[in-house]
């Protein structure tokens, strides 16, 4: 007797397997020319290898071409194998219940509002600064948005304003972990706990970081991690993860991934039903689309294989930076890793105690500027943009609420970027830092 297979939900897969007269889920397929298009968009060529490059091509090309002679064509270029098996390694990596891949980070803080049952005239609380991503679905549906302000080591969200801006209209807080480094989620829980609020944190920046032995983005009831072209590892440009250990959630997470498609419920004469997602309070929201493809599932699978060594990497970077401008009265280093504390290294923060150094980070960034070196203040606290006061904020109140944020991005921090740098490029970076602030010193 067969084994009976159980029908669980799933995204929609157009494939309808083997038949006579078949329905394909790829409509045109991916052909070698275009692998080669894709190859060459890849691998350019390197400077003054231009010669070889192209020789080396044509070879490339030749061995494709007789490649695609004896294979088939790829089946399934959206939501497959591929897609599952990255989100099964997600979930092993971070101990979370549910992943969901996704086209965005930002489609992953919308899915979690939609679960959360955001509506308008409904408060989210997040920090003065971040990316504005993290603020957009609440914008976008007419949420409220509070700016809590932000710690002056860590400049992530600061615990203690989070409670002194909450009212009973708050429901959602948006912990963002800035450079890769975890914000203090046990005060933030407490507050959500008490208040019956959804966590979501902003895991832009932190994919593989963890705080008090919990992996970053399982901590809230949420999380989300961008894997956009700029971060510790990418998905060929873009993509997101969602996770969560809510069994209720993440059993909808297909549905909310896809517009609502129930593949395993049908209405009559059809092949799928459309759910709405159900919230924490009890009501239905309508979902959206965001797909992933194949393509970047394998590419995200094979990055997390090295994410260990990308980290150690640039921690080792930061170490060495550290070791270097400890020596300098007026640097202040930021926080790094401690028994209950393990940041994602994504960026290194700058920060300079404008009193000791005789001028502040805006006279720092000139000199680094001049010195070719990029350094960018991640983020411009949100009450500085033109949609804030189209939307009706009153964002001198918002400034004047968010001391710290307005204070370190005028006059205190920026950020630095920590790739696989050289150690000449470490060297020269550190060197043109220190000498830049002894010149701000002397009055040059």
């Amino acid at each position: 007797m067969a084994k009976k297979v159980k029908k669980v939900a799933s995204d929609f897969r157009y494939d309808t397997g083997k038949a006579r007269v078949p329905w394909a889920a790829v409509g045109e397929v991916v052909r070698g020319q275009d692998v080669m298009n894709m190859v060459k968009f890849l691998i350019p060529a390197g400077d003054g290898k231009q010669t070889a490059y192209a020789q080396q091509l044509k070879k490339v090309e030749k061995e494709i071409d007789a490649l695609a002679d004896l294979g088939g064509f790829a089946g399934k270029l959206s939501l497959g194998n591929n897609v599952e098996a990255l989100e099964k390694k997600c979930c092993s990596f971070l101990k979370a219940k549910h992943s969901l891949f996704l086209t965005n980070c930002t489609a992953g803080f919308e899915i979690a509002h939609q679960f959360a049952g955001l509506k308008p005239g409904d408060e989210v609380i997040a920090p003065a600064l971040t990316f504005i991503a993290t603020i957009a679905y609440p914008l976008s549906i007419g949420a409220k948005v509070v700016l809590a302000d932000v710690d002056p080591m860590t400049h992530n969200i600061d615990p203690a304003d989070v409670k002194r801006k909450i009212t009973s209209k708050t429901k959602v807080i948006i912990p963002v972990h800035i450079g890769g480094y975890p914000a203090d989620m046990a005060p933030i829980m407490a507050l959500a706990n008490k208040h019956n609020i959804t966590v979501l944190e902003d895991g832009a920046h932190s994919f593989g970081a963890s705080y008090k032995g919990k992996m970053v983005g399982t901590i809230g009831h949420f999380g989300a991690f961008s894997f956009h072209e700029v971060k510790n590892l990418t998905s060929l440009g873009e993509g997101g993860i969602l996770c969560t250990n809510s069994a209720k959630f993440g059993k909808q997470f297909p549905q909310a991934r896809f517009l609502g498609l129930n593949m395993a419920k049908k209405i009559p004469l059809w092949l799928y039903d459309v759910d709405p997602l159900e919230t924490v309070d009890g009501g239905f929201t309508a979902p959206g689309n965001h797909s992933a493809t194949e393509i970047q599932a394998l590419c995200l699978i094979n990055q997390m294989s090295r994410l260990k060594g990308i980290i150690a990497k640039r921690k080792k970077a930061a170490q060495y930076l550290n070791k270097r401008l400890g020596k300098v009265d007026g640097i202040i280093l930021p926080p790094g890793d401690s028994k209950d504390i393990k940041s994602a290294y994504h960026l290194y923060q700058l920060i300079v105690a404008p009193d000791r150094i005789g001028g502040d980070i805006q006279d720092l960034k000139k000199k680094l500027d001049a010195r070719g070196i990029v350094q960018i203040p991640h983020f411009a606290p949100l009450y500085k943009f033109n949609i804030m006061r189209k939307l009706g904020y009153d964002t001198a109140a918002m400034e004047a609420s968010c001391p710290v944020a307005e204070d370190s991005f005028r006059h205190r921090f920026t950020h630095l970027p920590l790739y696989d740098f050289s150690t000449e490029q470490l060297d020269y970076m550190a060197q043109a830092i220190i000498d830049s602030v002894e010149e701000i010193k002397a009055g040059r």
